[in-house]
């Protein structure tokens, strides 16, 4: 039977799923999954951003070698970690992506530096970023600048 209220709920899951499938941005290219792309934003005159994401890659061993988006004037492949009590930030030349393995760029370890800023990033924004691996080729992603999530540790502590 073909009722209006299961019409109704018909078109709400079909609308859940359509915003799961936004919230949830991934991409493949070849047997290399690109999970959540994501910069957060930045303040006014400030010209370099971060931008992360996660590589799966369920193929032959391969590497990311480049990454660049018109919202940028360079973008660059960097790693972050601690010498001692010094933070070393680095550029690389690219990211090894082994058989089977799993890379997340993130905050405190490998990321994409955003060079040359041509305009601040704004929660809600989205850009465009090619992807380059030396074997599986270019694909074209789209970055997500959202806000930070608030930390668990952090909400615990203002509960008092």
């Amino acid at each position: 039977m073909n009722t209006p209220s299961l019409q109704k709920s018909i078109f709400g899951a079909a609308l859940a799923l359509a915003a799961f499938g936004t919230l949830a941005h991934s991409y493949k290219l070849g047997e290399i999954d690109i999970g959540h792309p994501y910069a957060r934003p930045t303040r006014e005159g400030q010209t370099v951003g971060g931008g992360y994401l996660e590589l799966a890659n369920k193929g032959a061993a391969d590497r990311l070698v480049s990454a660049s988006s018109p919202a940028a004037g360079a973008v660059e492949i960097h790693t972050m970690s601690m010498e001692g009590d010094v933070m070393k930030m680095r550029q690389v030349d690219a990211i090894e992506l082994a058989t089977g393995q799993t890379v997340e760029l993130k905050p405190g370890g490998y990321h994409l530096m955003l060079m040359g800023l041509k305009a601040p990033l704004k929660a809600g924004d989205k850009l465009p970023l090619t992807l380059k691996f030396e074997k599986a080729g270019e694909v074209v992603v789209t970055i997500n600048v959202e806000e930070p999530k608030p930390r668990a540790d952090a909400a615990a502590a203002h509960k008092h």
